[in-house]
């Protein structure tokens, strides 16, 4: 599959994605997607007990071998598959593991958005099916129970008869605990072990639109879309076939993996966080995603719209370094087979979305792989970002890297730098070799002086390595965000804040025990959406709160402190340290601006109150601060206190906050100064 024969950067054909569909938890298309890429939107949420009741499975030992220690994922919400629009028959449909579904749905929905709307126009006899999927999906092994009921049986009958049962009434129980045991799985029929199997997957789909250019399912475990893709890349350009249908598909989130993931200690403990120096981890995820793909002069000859061109790829193993973690040298192999097939250097690439698992040995193996090999090719090429679209919906292992794929093709489509999410110190091996690769906390226009060009990584379990580089060939360059893209840059953010206003207190207590459910089963994403939905609501009324977190385990947790000092008759409570507030309203607050000194910390780029706020990004803009090491001189803390002054400043007023009265401190005195004046509010006098 991988020669050293390399093939010529002009003979080897370039394969043209020319349709693109996905479904992924907050996102139902690329666009989608992209857009929560943008806005650093979280999809992790408590595992909903009808997918697994994870008290079942929590530590009752220190041994306890069958246990986990994960309580979040990130899973797909509101899902319904349109088995009348498929002409999908009731029986069929139960007896089948919804990854056979999701694909199909997905599938279609990359045709369509290629122009091929139910494969019309589409040359069906050579157009391939290619599927990355690994143990099916957890419906299939779920059902599996039902036939396992022999073994349940004769263990009860054996217990039940040490413990003197009688035959009759161990029949009689047994018989009643059948009907149970079987009631929520699927009767076995002529269509049950097709809808069992992964390989039938693709077949479901060749079938469905009847393709002759072959369909199977290919398990590279968490490499397994990025392997589909690279395979049928292989097939294009040998001519086997004209099209390919490429992606993967992964819905499975049941004890098998994820007990096995904590035996292994792969599972995040808190968060998630991807090429941080305390990665401790990764969320599971689910998902689906699929391209359609074609030569690029084919897609020309034929007018179809073009998203990006992948121009090589490379696929290694490990050999005998390892088998459930990677390996350097593996890493490596796959990267120089991917980019001597596409004929330029790995050091003209701009992006790489890499496989990120946030695993302690998955970040560093990765990371070191690709800065050593950018090093070894050009040390003077300037560093090149890193990201990973697992911070936003976990670790979809046999559908990640047809993930990553899809987001590095928004990426340079748009020609945008995503900012990374789920990170707050860099990597290690980011910091030690900063001059090959970098983390970016802003997204940004890409350089128009380098080549519009991204990478693509996974790995997977038995040490299999596929990464895939692509381009976007087009002239034409932009120069800046858009609005649009800025509003959903600056609604990062790390904290939210819910509001509550009521009559009484015993209306704001009803309000926050609703709020208090809600926050039991909500994603990380939603609490924004929540806490917009508070703050609009809010009225004049005299009895008010709020509560301030970061996760919906805090949000709870926050909660709950709130409504013991609610029952408690708590007439007026702020707690800073706690992010629990709690007031009457019964008079307006004097409120105090203190100005601060030289001796306060500088912050030059702005930090959050710049990215956030449109208002603090135009007084920075407009300071133009130096960007310089040393922010202790004179000449460089003085402007930067004043500017963050300001700046915040500007955001107060834009939510409506402003001062009685204003103290300066040293410089502060002139930033107090500039303040009154403005305000028609001087009266000065020196402390």
């Amino acid at each position: 599959m991988n020669s050293h024969t390399s093939t010529s950067a002009s003979a080897a054909p370039r394969i043209a994605i020319v349709g693109a569909a996905c479904r992924y938890p907050g996102a139902k298309d690329p666009g989608e997607m992209w857009e929560n890429v943008l806005a650093g939107r979280r999809e992790f949420r408590p595992i909903p007990p009808e997918r697994l009741r994870v008290s079942d499975y929590l530590p009752r030992g220190e041994r306890d071998s069958d246990s986990l220690y994960l309580t979040q994922a990130a899973v797909i919400e509101g899902y319904e598959f349109d088995r009348v629009r498929f002409r999908i028959s009731g029986e069929t449909y139960r007896s089948t593991d919804l990854t056979h579904w999701l694909a199909l749905d997905v599938a279609s929905q990359a045709l369509e958005d290629a122009g091929f709307k139910d494969a019309e126009k589409l040359p069906c006899e050579a157009t391939g099916v290619v599927v990355g999927n690994s143990l099916t999906g957890e419906f299939s092994r779920a059902s599996v129970m039902r036939l396992r009921w022999p073994f349940v049986r004769r263990t009860l009958d054996s217990s039940l008869t040490e413990r003197g049962w009688s035959e009759n009434d161990r029949d009689e129980y047994l018989a009643e605990l059948e009907q149970r045991y079987k009631k929520p799985f699927a009767k076995v029929s002529d269509e049950t072990l097709a809808g069992g199997l992964s390989n039938t997957i693709a077949g479901r789909i060749c079938n469905y639109f009847n393709l002759g250019g072959g369909g199977f399912t290919i398990d590279g475990a968490c490499s397994s879309s990025l392997l589909s893709i690279a395979t049928a890349c292989s097939a294009l350009r040998e001519g086997d076939i004209e099209f390919a249908l490429a992606g993967g598909v992964d819905l499975s989130l049941d004890p098998f993996e994820l007990v096995g993931f904590s035996r292994v200690g792969a599972l995040a403990r808190e968060e998630m966080r991807v090429y941080d120096l305390h990665s401790t981890g990764f969320l599971p995820g689910e998902g689906c995603g699929f391209v359609l793909l074609t030569t690029y002069e084919r897609a020309l000859a034929q007018g179809l719209r073009v998203y990006a061109i992948i121009r090589g790829w490379g696929i290694s193993s490990d050999g005998s370094g390892g088998l459930t973690r990677p390996e350097i040298t593996g890493q490596k192999l796959a990267l120089d087979r991917a980019y001597r097939r596409a004929g330029y250097g790995i050091e003209t690439v701009s992006y790489f979305e890499g496989h990120g698992t946030g695993t302690e040995i998955g970040d560093q193996v990765e990371l070191s792989a690709l800065a050593t090999t950018r090093m070894k090719n050009s040390a003077s090429a300037p560093p090149a970002t890193v990201g990973s679209i697992k911070a936003n919906f976990g670790h979809t292992k046999a559908a990640a890297g047809i993930a990553g794929l899809l987001k590095a093709t928004q990426a340079l489509t748009h020609q945008i730098i995503p900012a990374a999410t789920g990170f707050e110190t860099p990597h290690s091996v980011i910091r030690e070799n900063s001059t090959a690769l970098r983390i970016s906390d802003e997204s940004e226009i890409w350089d128009s002086s380098r080549p519009l060009r991204a990478g693509v990584s996974s790995m997977g379990f038995g040490g299999i390595n596929v990464h895939v580089t692509l381009e976007n060939p087009t002239a034409e360059r932009r120069k800046k965000l858009l609005p649009s893209e800025r509003t959903l840059q600056s609604s990062r953010q790390d904290a939210e804040v819910f509001f509550f206003s009521a009559k009484s207190e015993d209306e704001l207590r009803d309000s926050v025990q609703k709020v208090q459910a809600i926050a039991e089963s909500i994603s990380r994403s939603e609490m924004i959406d929540l806490s917009a939905n508070l703050a609009s609501n809010l009225s004049a009324d005299k009895y008010r709160a709020a509560v301030v977190a970061k996760t919906p385990l805090e949000l709870i947790e926050k909660l709950v402190m709130l409504s013991e000092s609610l029952e408690n008759e708590t007439r007026e409570n702020i707690n800073t340290a706690d992010g629990v507030f709690i007031g009457t309203g019964a008079s307006s607050p004097r409120i105090l601006f203190l100005f601060t000194g030289q001796g306060s910390p500088s912050n030059i780029s702005g930090g959050a109150l710049k990215k956030r706020f449109e208002s603090a990004r135009g007084i920075y803009e407009e300071a133009n601060l130096p960007t310089v090491r040393d922010t202790v001189a004179t000449a460089i803390a003085q402007p930067a206190i004043v500017t963050a002054s300001l700046a915040t400043l500007s955001v107060l007023q834009r939510v409506g906050i402003d001062g009685d009265v204003g103290i300066g401190h040293s410089l502060g005195e002139l930033t107090a100064y500039h303040w009154a004046k403005n305000r028609g509010r001087l009266a000065w006098h020196r402390l």
